[in-house]
């Protein structure tokens, strides 16, 4: 497959905090040569993973947040699995199951009426005893959760504001897919999700995993590419999409707190404190050593700061910094005015 081919297929415009949509290109730009096998190791919106697949590279991807994991699993590693109209509408086939009530449980008059949280508890109840295949599945949910990151303002559920700006029609004038239905929101995608899978011809893999565990498991690397959380920089993604993360997994174990009803307790990486993240990356980089290419996406207002980071990747690479200024604030991961987005390029001493 020719990469003209493979550029046909595009990558559904994400709205995550701290996506790396907008640097692909620059990213792209400091690839080395003949890169065969890669693994994108926080992975998140698939946004990187997605361009190394276009590049027709083997290409591993992985997240920690399993809502992460399905979006990997239906672009990354799915070849063709896609959704018809049919399937589309038994998905949103009413009932009234008494175990699959979690949202109405739990977030009716918090992100959504209760018309909307019994749409969403009997989608995820179709879903789960539905006959599709598991990319189909995983590329239903994938659907949702940019279904709902368009229905609840700002794109993200840290926040409880979401029925407020819902019901102001000034907002809702400017934004109107957070007064659009979920069926109506949902449908709309389908086509460009649909249209976005391909086959690379390469025997892609979606892990869910924590990174330190995975990495000695996966033979034969020629890159791998971090873009961990930026500690002091917006990095509790968990709060962010805690909702999405409860959806996917559909909790029966965990405890809702606080006024958006974040699950508790959190799921532990070992990158999300300053207590924790230099240990954790010491031991990512230890670890890393006989991959031969690395490439670290960073931020300048993050711990630990760049020297030390530099010096952390001295000790196994030789190693380039780029840096990308921010001239307005994105939102999340520390994308703002006055700030700088970080690459550190990593080749063999």
């Amino acid at each position: 497959m020719s990469k003209k081919q493979i550029f046909e297929n595009k990558f559904p415009y994400p709205q995550y905090l701290g996506s790396k949509y907008i640097h692909l290109n620059w990213i792209q730009s400091h690839l080395p040569d003949n890169v065969d096998v890669a693994l994108d190791a926080f992975a998140g919106s698939q946004s990187v993973s997605y361009r190394f697949k276009q590049l027709g590279i083997e290409t591993h991807t992985n997240d920690l947040m399993m809502f992460s994991h399905s979006i990997g699993k239906s672009l990354i590693e799915n070849k063709s699995d896609l959704l018809s109209d049919d399937e589309v509408d038994m998905l949103f086939t009413s009932n009234n199951n008494s175990e699959f009530t979690l949202i109405q449980d739990v977030f009716t008059d918090v992100f959504f009426k209760i018309d909307e949280s019994k749409i969403l508890d009997s989608f995820r109840y179709n879903l789960e005893i539905s006959e599709l295949s598991e990319y189909k599945k995983d590329l239903a949910f994938t659907i949702m959760f940019r279904s709902l990151t368009q229905k609840i303002i700002m794109g993200h559920f840290g926040h409880a504001q979401a029925i407020n700006y819902a019901n102001t029609p000034e907002r809702a004038k400017r934004n109107p897919t957070i007064i659009t239905p979920i069926k109506i929101l949902f449908k709309s995608l389908v086509e460009s999700y649909n249209s976005s899978i391909f086959d690379n011809g390469r025997q892609n893999k979606s892990y869910n995993s924590n990174i330190i565990e995975l990495i000695p498991k996966i033979k034969k690397l020629d890159l791998i590419y971090f873009d961990p959380p930026y500690v002091g920089s917006h990095s509790d993604y968990q709060s962010f999409y805690h909702l999405l993360e409860t959806y996917r997994r559909y909790w029966k174990n965990k405890k809702f707190i606080n006024k958006i009803k974040r699950y508790e307790p959190k799921i532990i990486s070992g990158f999300e404190t300053k207590k924790d993240a230099t240990t954790s990356f010491k031991k990512m980089f230890d670890i890393s050593k006989s991959i031969p290419n690395w490439i670290l996406s960073y931020n300048d207002n993050s711990y630990p700061d760049k020297d030390t980071m530099y010096k952390l990747l001295s000790e196994y690479k030789k190693v380039e910094l780029d840096t990308f200024y921010y001239e307005n604030s994105r939102g999340g991961k520390g994308s703002k005015k006055g700030s700088s987005e970080l690459l550190f390029i990593c080749s063999p001493k």
